[in-house]
């Protein structure tokens, strides 16, 4: 891999990823940015109550909302559009994100851009484009897990607009929090009770358990194993683990690495047959890392692949019960979900 730095107008900071050492990225932005423009007014506040902490970031109803195609921030830069990406080509490239949710000491947001192709999708990607992407979300994590201020690293994909993607390009976004989120905070918190009380890795008798009794499996390789959790809470809902316990994406080893870009690949495919419509399938892909302090030694390195759509014309609304007492309530059974992605492998 070669990664190639430089900054836009305004000072923020992109990376080019090649698999290749050939090409040529370091294209001046030709845009009238102004580097004191760029809006840095996030705060981050506790809830006295619950803890946790919640991100006011006001200036972001400015961003850039459903543009044309022909105006898409995310597509190479070309003679008469000069995008967010000054390079007339690129592979995979990430840059500092124009309207962050989180700047300055509030930590940091940047967009990855999986390909130029603006009608494709991840799950159209090849194995190779797959595998970059892998080593651009590895590189990222290290690199602003390393900064002062940084707790938490998140790679994310949002894809579809019932989902309220605001770009068609696709892409997804890195997020270095200068907190541990709450979801990693329970986690940890039952993580290491489990280890007091038993000697456990809660993880690892997971992921042994699903193994084992096998009616969640979906997918299974030497070195990855992708369920549906006991407990879902989304209609269709895949986790998908190292078989290797390691705390985050730098830490990967080889093996699982290179077999990752294949088993993926598969469960977005698979997400895009499950229902009888035109359109691919909106969903979320979530890294859950380890926090870049405590924790690590017993967390587990893990992806949450989820779509809110429950049936071909329904989908999965968060409403009194979920977003008023976060108490879920699924309307496919966990076993009946897993069945249904095995059904629908590929040949």
């Amino acid at each position: 891999m070669k990664r190639t730095s430089t900054r836009l107008a305004d000072g923020r900071e992109i990376f080019y990823y090649d698999t290749g050492d050939g090409a040529a990225r370091a294209f001046p932005d030709t845009r009238p940015l102004d580097a004191s423009a760029t809006p840095s007014s996030s705060e981050v506040r506790r809830d006295p109550l619950l803890g946790d902490r919640v991100v006011i970031a006001s200036h972001r109803q400015g961003r850039t909302y459903h543009p044309p195609a022909d105006a898409c921030p995310l597509c190479p830069s070309t003679q008469g559009h000069a995008s967010e990406i000054p390079a007339p080509g690129y592979e995979v490239a990430v840059f500092e994100n124009r309207f962050p949710s989180l700047a300055g000491d509030t930590g940091r947001c940047e967009v990855i851009c999986f390909t130029p192709d603006h009608r494709t999708s991840f799950a159209e990607l090849d194995e190779e484009r797959a595998a970059l992407v892998l080593a651009a979300w590895s590189d990222r994590t290290a690199d602003l897990s390393a900064r002062e201020g940084v707790q938490q690293v998140y790679c994310f994909e949002n894809r579809g607009t019932e989902i309220g993607v605001t770009l068609a390009h696709p892409h997804g976004q890195i997020y270095a929090f200068p907190f541990v989120t709450p979801r990693t905070t329970r986690m940890l918190a039952t993580v290491a009770a489990h280890r007091r009380r038993t000697g456990g890795n809660l993880f690892d008798e997971v992921l042994a358990a699903e193994r084992a009794e096998g009616t969640r499996v979906v997918l299974e390789t030497e070195h990855w194993t992708a369920f549906v959790p006991y407990a879902a809470r989304w209609p269709y809902e895949v986790h998908l683990y190292p078989r290797q316990r390691v705390p985050d994406l730098p830490a990967l080893g080889d093996a699982a690495r290179a077999e990752f870009p294949r088993v993926y690949l598969e469960l977005l495919r698979r997400f895009d047959r499950l229902f009888d419509r035109p359109e691919p399938t909106p969903y979320i892909s979530a890294w859950h890392q380890a926090p870049a302090g405590e924790g690590r030694a017993d967390f587990a390195l893990h992806l949450e692949l989820f779509t809110i759509r429950r049936t071909a014309d329904k989908l999965k609304y968060l409403a009194g019960t979920e977003s008023g007492m976060e108490a879920y309530m699924n309307d496919v059974r966990p076993e009946d979900a897993a069945a249904r992605l095995r059904e629908v492998a590929s040949a």
